[in-house]
């Protein structure tokens, strides 16, 4: 039979687990949040109003505000490219 670790041991262990998960997580979730931000840009540019719930979601968080109270032009204008700085 095993021998059993220690409480504290094992929370150790837990938590050293536990922040390098966070660090390899965390390049990929950074890579996955671009990759979604193209998409949903991509889908706003194309689509019409009004947009699915996935991209209503996206824009509610990205303006701050209920997905109700999303108008097109709010929607267009969150996507625009941010103009060049001179």
């Amino acid at each position: 039979m095993a021998e059993r670790l220690s409480t504290s041991t094992r929370m150790d262990r837990a938590r050293a687990n536990g922040r390098i998960s966070r660090r390899e997580n965390g390049h990929l979730k950074r890579k996955e949040r671009a990759n979604r931000d193209k998409r949903m840009v991509e889908l706003v540019s194309k689509g019409t109003f009004p947009y699915t719930p996935g991209v209503l979601s996206y824009l509610s968080v990205k303006l701050g505000k209920p997905s109700t109270q999303i108008t097109e032009a709010d929607a267009k204008a969150a996507v625009a490219p941010a103009p060049a700085k001179a």
